[in-house]
C-alpha cells in the first residue's frame, strides 16, 4: 500500500500527464479554445509569459551572456529547424505519395516541416532535465522571431499557397510574452541576487506545473476537434506516424550532437533534442489559417500539427528521466577522462 505514494511523489510529473491526459478526454470543452480556463489567453500570454519570467529569474546573467556566443548550437538547432526538418519532411511524402495516405494530411505534413520551433516546451523540457536552458531560451525565441518570415516562405515553396501573414501582430505578441518577462526576471535577479541565492523559490516546480497546464489544454484542444472530416484509420495512421517520426528525429539529433568532433556539451545535447525537433501550436496553427483560408481542406491540414504538438510534449516528459540521468552519467565520464588526461 505504500509504493503507490511513493511511486506518485517520485514520478509525480509523469502521473501528472497522464491526468491531465485523462482528464483533457473526459470534459475537453473545459480547457479547449474559448473554454472556462481561456487557453488562448491564460496558455498563449500568461503561462509562455511566466515561463519565460521564470527563466529569467532562475538563469545567471553569465549563463545567459555565454549561451549567446555558442554560434554552432545556434546554426545547429536553426538549421535543423528550417533546413533538414523540411528536407526529411519532404522526403517522407515523397516515398509515401502514391501510396494509400490522404493527400491533404501529405500536405499538413509538408506544411509541419516548415513550422517554427515553439516558444516554451523546448524551454520547460530543457530546464526539466538540467541541461543548457540559455541556449533552449535563445533558441526558441530567436527562431519564433525568425519563423515569422522564414516559415510563409517555405510553405510557398514546399506546398505553393499564397502567404500574407500579420508580421507586425505577432512580432508584438513574441515581445511580450518571450523577450519582456525574461528581461524582467533579469532585473529582478540582478536586484535580488543574494536573496534569491539564501532563499530559493520553487522556480522547477512552477516550470513543471506550467507545463502541466499546456499538456492539458492542449490536449482539450485536441480532443474538441470533432468536426475534422477524415476517416477513423487514416487519424491513427497519422498518430502511429508522427510518434515514429519524433522517435526518429530525437534519436538523429542525440547521435549526430554526441559525436565527439562536434564537441557538444551533454547539456547542448538536451537542449538541441528538444529545440531542433519541436514545432509550435501557438504559431502554426494562425499561420495554416491565414495560408490557407478558405480551403476546404483546412481542418484536415491542420491534423499533422495538432497531432505533433501534443505527441512532442508528452514524449519529452517521458525523456526527462532517462535523458536527465544519461546527462550526469555522460558529464562525470567526461570529467574522469579529463582528470585522467
Amino acid at each position: 500500500m505504500i509504493i503507490v505514494p511513493q511511486f506518485i511523489r517520485t514520478n509525480w510529473f509523469l502521473c501528472g500527464i497522464v491526468f491531465a491526459i485523462c482528464l483533457a478526454s473526459v470534459a475537453p470543452s473545459v480547457g479547449a479554445k474559448g473554454g472556462i480556463l481561456r487557453p488562448e489567453i491564460t496558455v498563449k500570454f500568461i503561462a509562455v509569459a511566466i515561463i519565460f519570467f521564470n527563466s529569467g529569474i532562475s538563469l545567471r546573467s553569465e549563463d545567459l551572456t555565454r549561451a549567446l556566443v555558442q554560434y554552432k548550437l545556434h546554426f545547429f538547432v536553426q538549421g535543423w529547424t528550417f533546413l533538414v526538418f523540411p528536407f526529411l519532411i519532404n522526403i517522407l511524402v515523397s516515398v509515401m505519395r502514391d501510396g494509400p495516405f490522404d493527400k491533404l494530411l501529405l500536405q499538413g505534413l509538408l506544411v509541419l516541416g516548415c513550422m517554427p520551433p515553439p516558444v516554451s516546451s523546448a524551454v520547460i523540457l530543457t530546464k526539466a532535465v538540467s541541461g543548457n536552458e540559455a541556449a533552449a531560451i535563445f533558441n526558441s525565441a530567436v527562431g519564433s522571431f525568425v519563423g515569422i518570415f522564414v516559415t510563409p516562405s517555405l510553405i510557398l515553396l514546399n506546398v505553393g499557397s499564397a502567404v500574407d501573414v500579420p508580421v507586425s501582430s505577432i512580432f508584438v505578441q513574441l515581445s511580450l510574452t518571450v523577450v519582456a518577462p525574461l528581461f524582467l526576471g533579469q532585473l529582478i535577479r540582478r536586484q535580488y541576487r543574494i536573496w534569491l541565492e539564501r532563499n530559493p523559490l520553487p522556480l522547477g516546480s512552477i516550470g513543471s506545473a506550467v507545463l502541466l497546464l499546456i499538456i492539458y489544454t492542449t490536449f482539450c484542444d485536441t480532443f474538441s476537434h470533432a468536426e475534422i472530416n477524415l476517416d477513423f484509420l487514416s487519424l491513427i495512421s497519422i498518430v502511429f506516424l508522427i510518434v515514429i517520426l519524433q522517435c526518429g528525429l530525437l534519436w538523429m539529433v542525440f547521435f549526430v550532437t554526441t559525436r565527439p568532433w562536434l564537441n557538444f556539451d551533454p547539456t547542448d545535447t538536451t537542449a538541441l533534442m528538444f529545440c531542433s525537433t519541436h514545432k509550435s501550436l501557438t504559431l502554426g496553427i494562425p499561420m495554416i489559417k491565414i495560408v490557407f483560408s478558405g480551403d476546404p481542406g483546412l481542418s484536415v491540414i491542420s491534423i499533422p500539427l495538432m497531432v505533433y504538438h501534443p505527441t512532442q510534449i508528452l514524449l519529452g516528459g517521458l525523456l526527462v528521466p532517462p535523458l536527465k540521468e544519461w546527462m550526469y552519467s555522460a558529464r562525470r565520464n567526461r570529467y574522469m577522462m579529463a582528470k585522467h588526461v
